[in-house]
């Protein structure tokens, strides 16, 4: 099993102007990019240009990765999820106890469950007010 940290960027609906920017600056890789659109579930409120936010992205950066996401609907990030730290698995049951164990006396943001680009992801503030993602590569 493999275990990894990422820093991953909250944006307020410009994910994708950043991407481009990173990619001329540091040479950053595109590895994936999901839109709010491609989601299955996503409510029929959704204008065209919510659906366009960038719901998750990944990039390479030399040996490093960086992931983003633009807030629903390019709302405003609350302080301190501007950049949370991502725990990368290749295993759900891992990454399950990873959440598990971060959410004692902490925050649950997002529960742990499936989702289109993971197996396995959650998003948790812990006790000390560090938020975390935990996202599961792979198909489990």
């Amino acid at each position: 099993m493999t275990v990894k940290l990422t820093p991953y960027l909250n944006m307020e609906g410009n994910a994708r102007e950043a991407i481009q920017f990173y990619e001329q600056a540091i040479g950053a890789e595109v590895l994936s990019i999901i839109t709010y659109g491609e989601m299955p579930g996503m409510p029929n409120t959704f204008t065209d240009d919510l659906k366009n936010l960038v719901a998750h992205a990944k990039l390479r950066v030399g040996e490093a990765e960086l992931m983003f996401s633009d807030a629903p609907g390019g709302s405003t990030i609350p302080k301190g999820k501007q950049v949370t730290i991502c725990i990368t698995t290749t295993d759900v049951e891992q990454s399950k106890r990873f959440f598990e164990a971060l959410r004692q006396g902490g925050q649950v943001n997002m529960p742990f469950g499936a989702e289109p680009f993971s197996p396995g992801f959650g998003d948790v503030t812990d006790k000390f007010g560090v938020t975390f993602q935990i996202y599961t590569e792979g198909q489990g």
